[in-house]
């Protein structure tokens, strides 16, 4: 069916010519490093050649040109650990000379701390040369009373937040981004912890969901139509709002955190992807590391306690990874890059060197062997897409 959309990128795409193969595209992973050197990679960034990854099927769905890019939970003081602006600062503008240029935040990281931190960069560089993603569903407050230490933040800003998934706290809440940022405009705005998982919401979540059925799915769509905004999508922990939104309204595009990574994928693969692929809506990968569990940190998905079947699956992976002599860090990142739903990863990093090792991780040729032995072993899916897939996997889908 033809919509205005799928008019809309009918157009552009006769701008573009048809002799760019969607094989050519998909192999033509390469950033522009900031000395000028063209780089390839493994899927870290794709610039003005990624048509097929930026739109693959040419109906005007919103992806973005850029397959690695940098959470911004940490940039907030996130898992209790204070970093000084100066260390974000660093660390952020290391990313950008590496490549980066996909960066992803929130209002709710560090209270507003880690848009600010994110908009000492960017209200620095042009507008097209990056793209950015933030969140609505909490409007900040000032206040001079801490926050309760019910979340993780350390030393957050001065804030209290409340919930609100109405058209115009939706339509504030971005407005109240873009000044924090110091920037004119969002590229992706995900509804945020629409979740059964959000201990706020807990089994309520579904009357918060409802408000943002009549308000905030609306407007976003609407500021979608005005060109505000070129995208619009969930940004949760666990696929619940997802599967009852897709009959309801039209999102583009989704964050999932802690639903797609080496050690646990299974409920992705046999559901949430085929329904969003159904629909060709599309995925970023938050927390590909499990919340720093699959980069050695003490923790699992945000919390100290770990998963016994977790431990022992890393121990099982990590032994095969040294035996094939590469990290299961990058296994897990190149793992979690791999399937053709995902549009693009978002790790996050608080240090400069944190943001050098992922990018590394993303050149390495992980042997072909590795992927199979993991299979063989029932230690990932055997339906789990791999870098080895990628020709088929990254090609345009019809």
């Amino acid at each position: 069916m033809m919509t205005r959309r799928n008019l809309l990128q009918a157009g552009a795409a006769l701008g573009v010519g048809s002799a760019v193969s969607a094989a050519a595209s998909a192999q033509a992973l390469k950033f522009q490093m900031s000395t000028g050197e063209v780089m390839k990679t493994k899927g870290l960034v794709d610039t003005t050649e990624s048509l097929p990854v930026n739109d693959p099927r040419g109906d005007g769905r919103y992806r973005p040109k850029f397959r690695m890019g940098l959470g911004g939970l940490a940039a907030g003081n996130g898992f209790n650990t204070v970093s000084s602006d100066e260390e974000i600062l660093g660390m952020l503008n290391a990313a950008w000379d590496s490549g980066i240029r996909y960066f992803d935040t929130a209002p709710f990281y560090g209270l507003s701390l880690s848009e600010r931190r994110y908009g000492d960069l960017l209200r620095n560089k042009k507008r097209e040369d990056y793209v950015l993603s933030s969140k609505v569903g909490r409007i900040l407050t000032p206040s001079s009373e801490p926050l309760p230490k019910k979340w993780h933040w350390a030393n957050p800003s001065p804030f209290h937040y409340k919930y609100d998934y109405t058209a115009a706290g939706t339509r504030r809440s971005v407005e109240d981004s873009l000044h924090r940022i110091g920037v004119s405009s969002l590229d992706i705005v995900f509804i945020h912890d629409l979740s059964p998982q959000n201990s706020d919401m807990g089994d309520d979540w579904i009357k918060y969901f409802d408000d943002a059925v009549k308000g905030a799915m609306p407007e976003l769509t609407k500021m979608r139509e005005e060109g505000m905004i070129k995208a619009w999508g969930f940004g949760i922990n666990s696929p619940h709002a997802i599967y009852k939104a897709v009959d309801v309204a039209d999102p583009d595009i989704c964050l999932l955190a802690l639903q797609y990574s080496i050690l646990d994928h299974q409920q992705a693969l046999e559901k949430t992807f085929p329904l969003l692929d159904e629909r060709d809506i599309s995925v970023v990968v938050g927390a590909p590391l499990n919340g720093g569990f699959l980069a050695g940190r003490d923790r699992f998905n945000y919390s100290s306690k770990i998963p016994p079947a977790m431990k022992e699956k890393y121990i099982s992976i990590d032994a095969i990874a040294k035996k094939h002599g590469i990290d299961i860090k990058t296994a897990a990142l190149q793992f979690a890059e791999a399937p053709s739903t995902v549009s693009a990863i978002v790790p996050g990093a608080r240090t400069v060197q944190q943001v050098e090792e992922n990018i590394a991780s993303m050149k390495v040729q992980i042997p072909e062997d590795f992927w199979s032995e993991l299979k063989a072993k029932n230690l990932i899916a055997q339906e789990a897409p791999t870098p080895s897939d990628e020709p088929a996997q990254k090609k345009v889908r019809g």
